[in-house]
């Protein structure tokens, strides 16, 4: 991911994404974080599970300084390479061949320590076996599992040890380390090194004894058990990215690029550029974002939108980049390349919602960095106890190193992120993008959810249906004035007057055009003074008056739930527009899915009270709020805040982008504005209004995994402390204990992958 910038106030500030390597467990990147804070003007946030450093800086720090101020912490970090290098396996949480060799390294070691240890624990746990002199086989066994199979214990302990810091591995690595020395030292200067010696295993601590007890057993087969659980969680992390390297992936190697000449030149996708033109053939990626040029064809865009149904598209037609040409040939010239495409953009906000912490997370965090010097206090406490209330050294010891075993809370650490990369990765499958982990938050609490009428209800696609002029007038010439004005719109109301004029003459020009602000335009056209828009501002602003059979017209219109559009030209209203839109085939499914999620729906929109009663009856919705104006639909999301709801919102027009931004939650369809998306929580890339519900179960489904990750990780430790302490748990148990909890909670993120659509 490149450094961005941003302009805030009059500080300057800049961001970038590091790449961190050496952390073992979420203390390591408690520790980078709280290192990076530290430096003025600096704001970082480490996730573990990604292996990423998100950090804001200003203008007075280098990113050379970050990346020295991560190493002087014990830990490696990289900068992103630069535009013209990076690769999308840059911006995953780990690349495919990266992730594929942390996977193999710990495989190697599991595989030899656990071959190893095998015949270890045979003999020392079952007497039939031992041979006079087995105790010497067993050290042989064992001594390479303690260094070999345990060096990246050994190793990060020590880095952390020569920077004052203590992690979990220094845990880990002082428990085998304790059992192994222990066992030395009973072998060579006290009584289990004698030919003869027999030793039972219990689950409990002996009561007696000491020098003639080994835990060679202990040493090796904790050390097998961890890796066994690094493995595992190593296979899943890269198992929970494996979402977003595949979206990452989707994009065109190469395109055809048309040349003047009409000849193709197949070049590589970075050379190509705003304006050109290009070819695709049926079965191929479209190779970037732009405009069909000629040529009709059918898109499937469901690794984009998780829509199945191919899209009809011909001359004039958006198309998205990495979507595929199900159809026909079709010329295409790029409007947006490289970062600024649909699916960089995509990519990026699902990589920084997998950055994010959500405050639940944050608690953990606290308690990782603070975790590891209690323990090896709880430690020392527990030897000390057992030795004054006058038990065995061996029982001692045992519950001593237990603790520091049971103790490691690598689960805490990983509770958070592994659940948010599977979430946002699967949701970025359905089409469904979660800005942040914070977000999640909001999910659980909203109980209404406002729905913006057009566009998100209905599609948005308005067309004329009829028009009635006063008497002595023409519908030529209403259509004329009103469509040369309407050319100039950008509200889908006036873009569909100007196109049905437009099929009729060509637009003529305009002087003095005005937008009135979600009221209606007004210009001046071959003379004539023209107003176009509401008959209440008409009537109430200007004081234009409609005759009799308009207003019949109109108000006729209106109970069929149709729009009227008002024209007036030299004082007065000579004619009515009526424009319709229809409803979205799902949109009642969606608000029926809306109502089993504990959702109150309300339909808002500028339109008058009729037609979108009409609309809101449609699809099940009994509350409606009509003729708001743009300025004011964040009233009506501050005036239901004010009744004590907690408010979703979902829209996607530029008009709706502040009301979006108001919201407890906002949710942006993924076809409208950018200016929507940008304000939005959620964005919905398929414009079916299904996926809000969608979203929601989802973000409230990765929630409820971060939740239960976390309590099945503190609890886990909460009630293992004390049974270590009190001598209930031997090492070996403790050890497998410890890499299990971390197992299920990533086993339990990775249920999110199974996340399906309620249809």
């Amino acid at each position: 991911m490149t450094t961005t910038d941003r302009v805030t106030g009059r500080s300057h500030a800049r961001s970038v994404e590091l790449s961190i390597g050496g952390m073992t467990c979420a203390s390591c990147a408690a520790r980078i974080e709280k290192k990076l804070n530290k430096l003025d003007g600096v704001s970082a946030t480490v996730n573990y599970a990604t292996e990423k450093a998100h950090v804001t800086f200003n203008d007075d720090v280098a990113p050379a300084d970050l990346v020295a101020t991560v190493q002087a912490t014990g830990y490696t970090a990289a900068l992103p390479p630069p535009p013209a290098a990076a690769s999308p396996e840059n911006a995953a949480p780990l690349g495919p061949d990266e992730a594929t060799e942390v996977t193999t390294g710990w495989r190697q070691r599991l595989v030899v320590s656990s071959v190893l240890t095998v015949p270890v624990m045979l003999l020392s746990m079952i007497p039939v076996l031992q041979f006079d002199n087995w105790q010497w086989l067993t050290l042989t066994l064992a001594s390479p599992v303690v260094v070999w199979g345990a060096w990246p214990f050994h190793h990060a302990a020590w880095t952390n040890l020569r920077h004052g810091a203590a992690t979990m591995d220094t845990l880990i690595s002082v428990g085998v380390s304790a059992a192994y020395l222990w066992s030395l030292w009973a072998l060579f200067f006290g009584q289990a090194g004698m030919p003869g010696m027999r030793m039972t295993f219990s689950l409990l601590p002996a009561t007696a004894g000491g020098a003639e007890h080994i835990y060679l057993e202990v040493a090796s087969a904790v050390t097998a058990f961890i890796l066994a659980g690094r493995y595992f969680e190593a296979r899943a992390k890269r198992q929970s990215g494996a979402a977003l390297r595949a979206l990452l992936d989707l994009g065109a190697k190469d395109v055809a690029v048309l040349g003047d000449d009409s000849v193709e030149t197949r070049v590589p996708i970075s050379q190509l550029a705003v304006g050109d033109q290009f070819v695709v053939r049926p079965g191929e990626k479209i190779a970037t974002d732009g405009v069909v040029v000629s040529g009709t064809s059918a898109v499937d865009a469901s690794m984009l939108t998780g829509e199945p149904v191919p899209v009809e598209v011909g001359p004039g037609d958006s198309v998205v980049g990495a979507t595929v040409n199900a159809g026909g040939r079709i010329v295409v010239r790029a409007t947006r390349v490289g970062s600024d495409t649909q699916l960089a953009q995509i990519s990026r906000l699902v990589t920084e919602a997998q950055n994010g912490k959500a405050q639940v997370q944050r608690l953990a965090d606290r308690v990782s960095a603070v975790f590891v010097p209690i323990v090896f206090g709880l430690a020392l406490l527990t030897l000390a106890a057992w030795l004054v209330a006058g038990a065995s050294v061996t029982a001692a010891f045992t519950a001593a190193v237990a603790v520091l075993i049971i103790a490691c809370p690598c689960a805490l650490g990983l509770a958070t992120p592994t659940a948010l990369l599977v979430g946002t990765g699967r949701g970025a499958e359905l089409g469904i993008l979660i800005e942040g982990p914070q977000i999640l938050e909001s999910t659980r609490r909203i109980d209404t959810i406002i729905l913006d009428k057009t566009g998100t209800v209905t599609t948005g696609r308005m067309a004329v249906a009829s028009v009635f002029v006063a008497d002595g007038e023409s519908d030529a010439e209403a259509l004329r004035l009103a469509g040369a004005l309407e050319h100039a719109s950008e509200h889908p109301i006036g873009q569909a007057i100007a196109a049905y004029a437009a099929a009729a003459s060509p637009p003529a020009g305009v002087e003095r055009f005005e937008n009135h602000s979600g009221r209606g335009v007004s210009g001046v056209v071959d003379g004539h003074a023209v107003f176009v828009g509401r008959y209440s501002w008409l009537s109430e602003e200007w004081a234009i008056k409609a005759p009799d059979s308009l207003l019949h017209a109109a108000d006729q219109a209106e109970s069929q739930g149709r729009t009227p559009v008002w024209i007036a030209w030299d004082g007065q209203i000579r004619a009515v527009i009526v424009v319709s839109d229809t409803v979205k085939d799902t949109s009642a499914a969606a608000v029926g899915e809306l109502r089993q999620l504990g959702l109150h729906p309300v339909l808002l929109t500028g339109d008058n009270y009729r037609a979108a009663h009409t609309v809101a009856t449609a699809i099940g919705i009994d509350e409606v709020v009509a003729d708001v104006l743009p300025a004011d639909k964040v009233g009506v999301v501050k005036k239901l805040q004010g009744e004590g709801r907690v408010v979703a919102m979902v829209g996607d027009g530029v008009n709706d982008a502040a009301a979006l931004a108001q919201a407890d939650l906002g949710l942006a369809m993924g076809t409208g504005t950018d200016a929507a998306i940008q304000a939005s929580d959620l964005t919905l890339v398929r414009g079916d209004l299904r996926a809000a519900p969608e979203a929601i179960r989802l973000a409230r489904a990765t929630l409820r995994t971060i939740k239960g990750n976390l309590f099945w990780a503190f609890a886990y430790n909460v009630a293992a402390l004390p049974l270590a302490a009190a001598g209930l748990l031997n090492p070996l148990i403790a050890g497998a204990a410890m890499a299990l909890s971390s197992v299920f909670v990533v086993s339990n993120s990775l249920r999110l992958r199974r996340f399906r659509r309620s249809r």
